[in-house]
């Protein structure tokens, strides 16, 4: 396919020794099975035999010619080269443009595509904090090496390849917008569970710094909606670190036998130092003290008195 190396759509930066294409139209040329050779600029003699065709359709077949509508324009245009284009004796290759055609180009043609070409999105996108890229309002998890760095990326309606420096790090399903692909293997171990949401992974995380530890975080995430609950659990978990397993596990065991699920309790227990306390009932039997206008009993006695 030769084209002007000023068709901008096509041609990105113009050099008469390297031009620049549009990596869309390479790959849309890679996919139908045809070369693109831009010409150069002001160069006629680059492209003489495609533009001495101009002239001929013009003065053949449009001067002088109305047209109903596309398709009536198209039929005309169909009988025209069959007929006073293709049947003339060429001037230059000295025979039949049609018998031409049919003997030397209709063998090497390739079938004809049946599916609509898939328009790919290419875009370059910062790797953020929390190791996703965002393209086309979806998110898509990148190796924590390229935190901070840019990718390229090549998104159809199947696959989003990401590149880094020109080579392929990472390849996803597509998504719809508003949804997220995560490869758990993209992320630090620690926050591997909170990124996806794995409730279990952070009920054994708990587990590990004491059984009523683990009990508790398990009671913290028995709602309707587990998720919303795993910030209470993170903080349980920064508990422990600061105070220890087993002054947290202890805590947690006096708050479980009160019944009180709040990590905020915990947290001012440990901070009193009464997780360890053991709390009884009070057992007092000093008489309460009379009142200023407390009421004699005999004055409620139902017994009838006498007239």
């Amino acid at each position: 396919m030769v084209i002007p190396d000023n068709l901008t759509p096509v041609v990105v930066t113009a050099d008469k020794l390297e031009p620049r294409l549009n990596q869309t139209f390479v790959e849309y040329a890679q996919s139908r099975g045809f070369v693109i050779d831009p010409a150069r600029v002001r160069t006629p003699t680059d492209k003489p035999r495609v533009e001495r065709m101009v002239q001929f359709v013009r003065s053949s077949f449009w001067t002088g010619e109305t047209f109903a509508d596309l398709a009536d324009a198209q039929r005309r245009v169909e009988v025209w080269c069959l007929g006073r284009a293709g049947m003339r004796m060429h001037g230059t290759i000295q025979c039949r443009p049609v018998e031409l055609f049919r003997l030397e180009e209709t063998p090497l043609l390739l079938p004809g595509p049946v599916e609509v070409y898939d328009v790919p999105i290419y875009a370059i996108c910062k790797v953020h904090r929390d190791h996703h890229i965002e393209i086309a309002k979806a998110l898509y998890s990148v190796p924590g090496n390229l935190i901070g760095t840019r990718v390229e990326v090549r998104a159809d309606r199947r696959t989003v390849k990401i590149f880094a420096r020109s080579q392929l790090v990472k390849v996803h399903p597509r998504q719809a917008p508003g949804r997220r692909s995560t490869d758990p293997a993209d992320l630090p171990t620690e926050r591997a569970g909170y990124a996806l949401r794995d409730i279990d992974h952070l009920k054994r995380l708990a587990g590990r710094h004491g059984e009523h530890v683990g009990l508790y975080a398990t009671a913290l995430l028995g709602h309707p909606l587990p998720w919303t609950k795993m910030r209470q659990v993170y903080a349980l978990l920064g508990l422990v670190k600061r105070w220890g397993p087993e002054r947290v596990d202890a805590a947690c065991r006096r708050a479980l036998e009160a019944e009180a699920i709040n990590v905020g309790l915990i947290g001012r227990m440990l901070e009193r130092a009464t997780e360890t306390e053991q709390t009884t009932p009070h057992t007092s039997t000093a008489p309460a003290p009379a009142t200023r206008f407390a009421r004699d009993p005999g004055e409620f006695d139902r017994k009838e008195r006498s007239a």
